[in-house]
């Protein structure tokens, strides 16, 4: 069988397996970014992770509303894609015994988190509008705002001092 089952014949089907999805994903992410959190030796890498742990907890917050908006119960689909990137990152991460290359290599697992999550942000908002549901895309705006921002936050850091304590 294919990425999608069987039972996916709308685009509000297709919505609602999205937003699955990303529920998953966020619910992953709060359990891998603890131990992104430890590994980190920047006190700004460190920092930015912990304000990131908190956010994705009003995230997952935020997806249980949607879900409640539109009419369903929250319920999490897994999602290969973010299992694929924490499987990446903790075994990047364990071959790296550079303090400075370590925090290199956790800004790029993060943004590779991030792109993934804006990508299906991005996606699920413009389903909502489709759908007539403005509701639902403005919540799930805000998410894709912080996402935004997040990547954002972490493209700064490395370019301004992770990447070159790591040259």
């Amino acid at each position: 069988m294919g990425i999608f089952t069987k039972d996916i014949q709308t685009l509000d089907d297709l919505f609602v397996h999205t937003l699955q999805d990303i529920y998953y994903a966020e619910n992953q992410i709060t359990k891998a970014l603890p131990k992104m959190i430890a590994k980190a030796t920047a006190p700004e890498l460190k920092s930015g992770f912990e304000k990131h742990l908190k956010e994705t907890e009003g995230q997952i917050e935020r997806l249980e509303r949607v879900f409640k908006m539109h009419g369903h119960t929250p319920k999490a689909v897994t999602c290969p894609a973010i299992d694929g990137i924490i499987k990446e990152t903790n075994e990047v991460s364990g071959e790296i015994g550079d303090k400075q290359v370590l925090d290199a290599a956790l800004i790029a697992s993060a943004q590779a988190v991030e792109h993934y999550e804006i990508t299906r942000y991005g996606t699920l908002v413009a389903w909502a509008k489709q759908l007539g549901r403005d509701d639902c895309a403005g919540v799930l705006q805000q998410t894709l705002d912080e996402e935004r921002a997040t990547d954002e936050r972490l493209t700064r850091l490395a370019e301004s001092q992770v990447n070159r304590r790591a040259a």
